[in-house]
């Protein structure tokens, strides 16, 4: 059975982090002797610093609603054909959070169980649901001499999109427990009191606590406190893209560099289309010169071969192999190496086939056995 996978490039070192992806996940495709389909969207879309090389205020308008519009074709047009899953390299801020306001995404990041930094010290494990849909990362401009004029909007169905979401996430991410609470993060004093209002109400659907409080509470009862073991965060981008790389380094002791999560789609024309990305930005100031980080593409390739081509292992082998490049310095200048991304990736690829064959349970088919074999000369 042939699996599909979606590829959405952008510019910067973009097609470099493609490029890793493709040969990771063929390597993969290889040792589990999968049939792994690419599917490659045609427009290499625009980073910020592209789009400013482009020329004034009309020229990045027209490009960035020509990006988004190409881009939630693509989407749909993949959803349509029964695709499950896409990896997105970074692009423009502005046309991704038009594609992600039309298609209703969250971005949905698990934080590895860590020492919380309370005192005393406990244990705590957090799910991030990061509400992309509304809010006033979304919407459109419009200009004047001299003025720009936003206009986004808040709604009662996204929101109660979003809160079913988290929890029907939490549930599979705490399988048997569930979450514990949920604390939302918004800046509903602006509203009118409407968000507020519908939390109330769509509250008394769950048998947990649901709680929305203003950014700064969040941020001093965390300080103060702590959050409850699975905790769900579901937060407005005000709030999530800003504290992101600061839960990342509390909770999941993890650098934004490294990380990929999910962005899940939630409107019925696309629902359950999930695209991973990387963390980190499109770093264009590296383009060419093969030094950009790839730890969390390769993360990715591992999750999207493990989650949607049956390449049972790939998570725990990939990490196992991270865990000992780290030890033996193996990494980009941007963590303190020397070493380029490719040789990062060619070191990964040599240590993965012996670190799959250990991370899988009972005698190795004999297709991976083999590729193991090959792979190591």
């Amino acid at each position: 059975m042939k699996r599909v996978i979606g590829l959405a490039v952008g510019r910067g070192t973009g097609p470099e982090v493609a490029a890793v992806f493709e040969r990771v996940l063929g390597a993969f495709a290889r040792l589990y002797a999968t049939d792994i389909q690419l599917v490659r969207s045609p427009r290499t879309y625009h980073s910020y610093a592209s789009l400013k090389a482009e020329g004034g205020v009309q020229e990045i308008g027209r490009l960035t609603q020509e990006d988004a519009a190409h881009y939630e074709r693509f989407c749909r047009t993949q959803a349509e054909s029964g695709t499950r899953v896409i990896f997105r390299t970074a692009v423009n801020a502005q046309s991704l959070y038009l594609v992600r306001q039309r298609l209703q995404a969250v971005k949905v990041d698990a934080m590895a169980t860590a020492t919380a930094g309370t005192e005393p010290a406990r244990e705590a494990s957090l799910l991030l649901v990061r509400d992309q849909a509304q809010g006033f990362y979304t919407g459109e401009n419009q200009h004047a001499p001299g003025v720009v004029r936003r206009t986004m909007e808040f709604s009662r169905e996204i929101t109660e999109k979003v809160l079913a979401c988290a929890v029907d996430r939490a549930w599979r991410q705490w399988p048997g427990k569930g979450p514990s609470q949920v604390v939302m993060a918004y800046k509903f004093h602006l509203l009118d009191g409407a968000l507020d209002a519908w939390v109330t109400e769509l509250a008394t659907r769950y048998d947990i606590p649901v709680r929305l409080f203003q950014p700064d509470t969040v941020n001093r009862n965390l300080i103060t406190h702590g959050l409850a073991d699975r905790t769900v965060v579901v937060a407005g981008n005000e709030w999530a893209d800003i504290m992101h790389v600061v839960l990342l380094d509390r909770f999941g002791s993890d650098r934004q560099e490294n990380r990929c999560t999910e962005n899940v789609h939630l409107h019925p024309d696309v629902r359950g289309l999930v695209e991973y990305q990387t963390v980190h930005g499109s770093a264009d100031d590296l383009e060419g010169l093969d030094r950009v980080n790839p730890v969390a593409t390769v993360r990715a390739a591992a999750a999207i071969a493990e989650r949607y081509a049956d390449c049972a292992g790939a998570v725990r082998a990939t990490e196992d192999v991270l865990a000992t490049l780290a030890e033996r310095d193996v990494r980009t200048p941007d963590l303190g190496g020397r070493h380029s991304t490719t040789a990062v990736v060619d070191a990964l690829l040599a240590a993965l086939p012996e670190a799959l064959e250990r991370s899988r349970p009972g005698p190795l088919p004999g297709q991976l056995a083999a590729a193991s074999r090959v792979d190591r000369g």
